[in-house]
């Protein structure tokens, strides 16, 4: 048809979406949902009974999986919900650089040198002793909606 050659910009993600629909009503605890545009783990659901306007109703609170804030929220339980995908991934850690940046090792043998220490105390501190100890220390990422976080730490033994 036409010479011209197209270009494309490449995502990793193949441009899928940050979120999928799913019933209010199907959701529980210990699941995820959007609340106020942030992801966030469920902690409590309530069903409130059908009222004179035929729905009834779902109070969700969840707790904001990057910053721990506790977040509510009433939807009806007919109606759809965002629901964040979620992924957890586990790096070795190779490297702390002064200003607060991790450098992890992936698996298939590159870096990545995008990700800050974590902002939990203890956490904090378990990935610095470790780390200065040189133990092998494994992190666990976690990522949702186009964010990224060390939420847990692995010891694997010494060097």
């Amino acid at each position: 048809m036409s010479d011209e050659e197209h270009h494309f910009e490449s995502k990793a993600d193949a441009g899928a979406s940050k979120t999928f629909p799913q019933q209010a009503g199907t959701i529980r605890k210990n699941g995820y949902i959007v609340i106020k545009n942030r992801p966030c783990k469920v902690v409590e659901v309530s069903t409130s009974k059908t009222g004179k306007h035929g729905h009834a109703k779902c109070h969700f609170v969840g707790i904001d999986i990057f910053t721990g804030k506790k977040l509510e929220d009433i939807v009806p339980s007919s109606h759809n919900c965002d629901v964040p995908h979620v992924n957890r991934t586990d790096y070795q850690l190779i490297d702390i650089s002064e200003d607060g940046f991790v450098s992890l090792l992936t698996e298939t043998g590159g870096t990545k040198d995008d990700l800050r220490l974590p902002t939990d105390e203890s956490l904090l501190s378990q990935i610095k002793d470790g780390f200065s100890e040189g133990k092998d220390l494994v992190v666990s990422v976690m990522s949702a909606m186009g964010e990224e976080q060390i939420c847990a730490l692995k010891d694997i033994g010494p060097k």
